[in-house]
């Protein structure tokens, strides 16, 4: 199993923006999605989508603030994150599902973004 290839994150100020992407094949992809790991916290949810047709939900967390978006034509996954906080630093996953037989679900390994304050 390939990971998905991740770009984007690093250090950052309060306030500033950050915008992640992922590589995904695109074949049967159903949905793509974000979460992300705090040090010494469990793996958490942060957003996701629907390929087709863009149909999203967020996390409270960051509802507001980030938004997911994918580019069909370039089989590539976005997290924009504006107004970053301390409480964001995390490492940040990409996550999609494809519909095959048997369903199959692949995770990139993970960017680090630091907001410092």
């Amino acid at each position: 199993q390939v990971a998905l290839v991740q770009s984007g994150g690093g250090l950052v100020q309060v306030g500033d923006s950050v915008r992640l992407s992922c590589e995904v094949s695109g074949r049967n992809t159903y949905a793509v999605g974000w979460f992300r790991q705090a040090p010494g916290a469990e793996r958490e949810f942060v957003a996701a989508s629907t390929w087709n047709n863009g149909r999203s939900v967020y996390a409270g967390a960051v509802k507001g603030r980030f938004t997911i978006s994918r580019d069909t034509t370039k089989n590539t996954v976005y997290l924009q994150m504006n107004n970053l906080k301390p409480e964001d630093t995390a490492v940040y996953y990409c996550n999609v599902i494809h519909i095959v037989a048997p369903p199959e679900d692949y995770w990139g390994k993970g960017t680090l973004v630091t907001v410092s304050s």
